[in-house]
């Protein structure tokens, strides 16, 4: 098993989006803002790296604008795990950046939850073109200093994380099991959406960010 990564990561993200799209069009949205999005639980706050090495509060990241956050690991080979996550928000960033009234009031945040193998660089490399521009939607990707500062924010998000007793031959990292889920936390922090596989499709994302932003649009 190797880290996921240029081409090798371009055809899981397309197998990924290729997955999901068809459902997406088989049922009605509600209207945006015709609906509320619950307050879920609070996001949890601990020591990050940014794909730069510098340090930071992850509430620096969860906060001030509407924020789409994800667990992976960049060598997670499974198109309905990571790189699903991965391609539904490449899809939402091009959407997003379009339109400069909702670009800079959302984010997207992606955390590594195996902080030994996946360094800042790591996590630089994996976001590739995705981590550097900043023009449209900002893309974070972080990673931990330690397992030990990465086990409270795996625990204040529910995110379940296993390791394989034994490994396949010839495989060199970690088999790390994982149910996906996607976490939507309005500016003031909190999470108020969990998608997993099954409804982590750029459509219904899409609409619930935007009733998110008329919920926080100011009153005439």
């Amino acid at each position: 098993m190797r880290r996921v990564q240029g081409c090798a990561l371009a055809a899981l993200t397309a197998l990924a989006l290729h997955a999901v799209a068809a459902p997406a069009r088989q049922f009605a949205l509600p209207t945006p803002g015709t609906y509320r999005l619950e307050h879920i639980h609070k996001a949890p706050d601990g020591m990050v790296l940014d794909s730069d090495g510098s340090r930071h509060r992850l509430a620096e990241f969860t906060t001030g604008k509407i924020t789409l956050f994800s667990f992976i690991y960049t060598y997670c080979t499974d198109a309905r795990g990571c790189p699903l996550a991965y391609a539904t928000l490449h899809t939402l960033k091009k959407t997003l950046g379009q339109d400069a009234r909702t670009r800079e009031r959302v984010r997207f945040v992606s955390m590594s939850f195996d902080p030994t193998y996946d360094t800042p660089q790591a996590m630089r490399s994996y976001g590739g073109e995705d981590a550097r521009d900043r023009s449209k939607v900002e893309w974070r990707f972080l990673t931990s200093g330690s397992n030990a500062e990465l086990a409270p924010l795996l625990d204040g998000f529910g995110q379940d994380v296993s390791v394989a007793s034994e490994r396949a031959p010839g495989q060199r990292l970690p088999a790390l099991s994982h149910l996906l889920k996607v976490y939507l936390i309005d500016a003031s922090g909190k999470v108020r959406e969990i998608y997993s596989t099954s409804f982590l499709q750029p459509d219904v994302v899409l609409n619930d960010i935007r009733t998110l932003l008329l919920e926080s649009a100011p009153q005439r």
